[in-house]
């Protein structure tokens, strides 16, 4: 692919707890893993450091990991015991969380940063799909508590410079994210919902996208796609630092784990029809 002076970014669905590390798990996500292993191919060179916007950190108010080696976060429960003594030892960054608090003070966004964080399972379940080695430096950036899907636009605007500076920005959330409807009930709905994602996010104008984005819960199937809308947001950040840019589904799944349809996106990469799973 022709290769961009500016990084991408992407919306992931980052799968079920440990995932990759639970062999019963896998199959399940096997069209997930593989699209998260093509990032580095779609990429075409490493990035300098990773930031991620995992759903499973919420603050009061915006916080950065700034941790020279975060330890590990275990935010799941009833996994086997090994799930437990999971390691991605990927070094954090203390200058790109600086970078960051610097960029959204800037923006008039308030920040804080938080040096004990450790890496929660919204991170390193796919980065170990994505880089297996963890040699690329990952900091997390949290949520805010209240869940406003406009400020986490404005965030996301707010970053837009680390795209420049060979800062790959990466959500990491989920395109469905109710837990009670997983089976055949969640089919329905959520196919509703990813229906109306893939139009907010490939057939409208950048005004209108954010704007779609931001009334989100008006969405056919929103408040059962989403009864709480953590794993939404952090594609409300990606597309705040995109928010001009076009975008591709790189992931697309009717029948995730037997029932809900699921779906990620890259913005700002070329268009490459062997990357992108559609461009409707």
């Amino acid at each position: 692919m022709v290769q961009s002076s500016r990084m991408p970014v992407y919306f992931i669905c980052h799968g079920a707890g440990p995932w990759p590390w639970v062999a019963e798990m896998q199959a399940w996500h096997a069209q997930m893993a593989d699209a998260l292993r093509g990032i580095p191919r779609q990429l075409g060179r490493r990035p300098r450091a990773v930031l991620l916007i995992s759903a499973h950190w919420e603050e009061p108010v915006f916080t950065v990991q700034s941790a020279q080696q975060p330890g590990m976060l275990y935010d799941y429960g009833g996994f086997p015991a090994h799930t437990y003594q999971v390691q991605y030892r990927s070094p954090g960054s203390p200058a790109l969380a600086q970078r960051v608090e610097r960029l959204l003070e800037q923006g008039g966004i308030a920040v804080r940063q938080d040096g004990q964080r450790g890496y929660d399972h919204g991170m390193f379940a796919p980065m170990h799909i994505i880089y297996p080695e963890a040699q690329v430096p990952v900091v997390q950036l949290s949520l805010r508590s209240n869940l406003n899907a406009a400020e986490h636009l404005a965030m996301g605007r707010a970053l837009a410079a680390l795209r420049d500076e060979e800062v790959l920005i990466i959500g990491s959330g989920a395109s469905y994210h109710n837990m009670r409807t997983f089976g055949i009930a969640g089919h329905a709905p959520s196919k509703r919902f990813d229906d109306w994602l893939a139009q907010t996010m490939l057939q409208t104008t950048p005004a209108e996208r954010s704007q779609r984005l931001a009334d989100w819960e008006s969405a056919p199937g929103a408040r059962m796609a989403h009864p709480r809308e953590e794993h939404l947001l952090p594609l409300m950040v990606v597309v705040g630092a995109a928010q001009q840019d076009v975008a591709q589904r790189v992931y697309f799944e009717e029948r995730f784990m037997e029932s809900a349809t699921m779906s990620s996106y890259c913005l700002g990469a070329a268009m490459d029809k062997g990357i992108a799973a559609d461009i409707l």
